[in-house]
């Protein structure tokens, strides 16, 4: 899969999305910057607090993945939206649980193996350089850590409202 997979969204945001993918993932790479350079500038604390409640979503018996915010930026040349990037780290057996999103979302596997399914698609294994999409409002039926004693990480880019506003919507 790709994140420039034909399909119902314009092209011109997929490309957007794709290229912001790419940059944010060699910077979430190089996470640690060199002496002297300054850290990113704190996320606004609803964002935190959101990372905080997805932490704590695993079901009992099962770790939890750690949501990591990198950035939220308005788009200038897409009125009304942002494009939020954050790092999902997921512990040896990390789970999280069915849930939406209010934006689109394209996730890139750093490293381990992530399975995940959508709703209507079948259960599907994501190893490093793999991407998945999904669109506004998509039920996402569970994400998690494919392997018991290897952790894994993805990034995920979010392009959704301009309010930096929540990016995960708990399913009941």
């Amino acid at each position: 899969m790709s994140a420039l997979h034909p399909g119902p969204q314009p092209m011109r945001l997929m490309l957007l999305v794709a290229g912001g993918a790419a940059v944010v993932g060699v910077a979430a790479l190089l996470a640690t910057p060199p002496a002297g350079i300054p850290a990113l500038p704190a996320m606004p604390a609803h964002v935190h607090a959101q990372a905080e409640a997805e932490a704590g979503a695993a079901p009992t018996g099962r770790p939890a993945t750690v949501v990591k915010p990198l950035s939220c930026e308005a788009l200038p040349n897409v009125p009304n939206k942002s494009i939020t990037t954050v790092t999902v780290d997921f512990p040896p057996g990390a789970y999280t649980p069915a849930h939406r999103h209010p934006g689109s979302v394209t996730a890139f596997v750093i490293k381990g193996a992530v399975r995940s399914q959508l709703a209507g698609g079948p259960p599907q294994t994501f190893g490093p350089g793999t991407t998945w999409f999904e669109p506004p409002g998509a039920l996402h039926l569970f994400a998690e850590n494919a392997s018991a004693t290897e952790p894994a990480q993805i990034l995920a880019v979010f392009v959704a409202d301009d309010d930096c506003g929540p990016l995960v919507i708990p399913e009941q």
